[in-house]
């Protein structure tokens, strides 16, 4: 993990195209020798193929989230265990604490999707593991501060239980034998329009790399087996010079579908992507050229710059 470490230290110091070269290095000279049978997903909203029937993104009938497009990458299907696949992430989910980020009690947290597969199913040779989680408990911990529930310290503490709750769960799948694992954490929060129109940069940004260096030091010995992405790598760069993914707008978001209930977990008569269709979207603009569907979550066209940076990842490292 040095060169992971290595491009952290980085941040602050190169420019966002150096940077896209830094992530992308490699990437054309390399044959993946992986060739997985199937993807199995474990997550949140951020990962959610329509478990209860539709994305958080825009519902576009596209490749519209960043799963998919690893699947589609390596010429596989993935489909929502609702569907019959092997997609278990759902919107909302937490690591390990319940209710949801919505407030929802019956929601599967990452670690009962994980209980689930590991009684129902074998794992294979070839299976290539994506868990990615955090969002969802951050936008939690986040609400309570600002309810005056918690405090700051509380919130960071909370993040980094988190985070290592999140690894907890990727060990218990290379204990039972899984030979490839993809872990995401959290992009950094603090670039998300939520954070901005809250005043909660700080805070989140601190959460954030909290959640992410304590999902960091709980893998460090499993480097054969489990791989790291970086999102806020990405998303940082895709926030602060959105061109250089092809997009052009990293301060609104594009869907216009206000949900009167809690949606994804800030509040009510907030807008929630997992509403949005190309029927409920700003006017007169192309929404391809936006970041953000709502003031989390990505557009359909963010979530593809991801997935292809994800898989371009996983075929360098195997």
């Amino acid at each position: 993990m040095s060169c992971l470490w290595m491009r952290r230290a980085l941040l602050a110091l190169v420019s966002a195209s150096t940077l896209l070269l830094l992530a992308a290095c490699g990437s054309g000279t390399i044959e993946s020798q992986l060739h997985p049978t199937r993807i199995v997903v474990f997550g949140d909203a951020f990962s959610d193929l329509g478990q209860n029937g539709s994305r958080y993104s825009v519902n576009d009938n596209t490749v519209n989230v960043w799963t998919q497009e690893v699947a589609v990458s390596f010429g596989l299907n993935l489909a929502t265990v609702a569907n019959g696949g092997t997609s278990y992430a759902t919107g909302s989910a937490r690591v390990t604490a319940t209710p949801d980020a919505a407030g929802n009690s019956a929601t599967p947290t990452i670690t009962q999707q994980v209980d689930t597969f590991l009684s129902h199913d074998a794992i294979q040779p070839n299976d290539l593991f994506i868990v990615s989680g955090g969002i969802a408990d951050l936008i939690t911990e986040d609400a309570l501060v600002r309810n005056n529930v918690e405090t700051s310290a509380q919130m960071i503490a909370n993040a980094k239980q988190a985070g290592k709750d999140l690894a907890t769960q990727v060990r218990r799948l290379v204990n039972a034998g899984a030979a490839h694992v993809v872990v995401v954490g959290t992009y950094d929060l603090s670039k998300s329009l939520w954070a901005t129109n809250t005043s909660q940069t700080d805070l989140l940004g601190q959460a954030s790399t909290a959640f992410n260096d304590q999902v960091l030091v709980s893998l460090v010995d499993l480097g054969q087996t489990v791989l790291y992405i970086d999102a806020p790598l990405v998303f940082n760069v895709m926030v602060a010079t959105p061109t250089v993914y092809g997009l052009s707008n990293s301060t609104a978001a594009v869907c216009t579908s206000v949900d009167p209930g809690p949606g994804i977990g800030i509040g009510p008569n907030q807008i929630n992507s997992a509403k949005c269709t190309t029927s409920t979207l700003l006017p007169g603009v192309d929404y391809n050229q936006y970041v953000f569907a709502d003031w989390i979550y990505p557009t359909a066209a963010a979530h593809r710059q991801f997935g292809s940076f994800a898989y371009s990842r996983i075929t360098q490292r195997w």
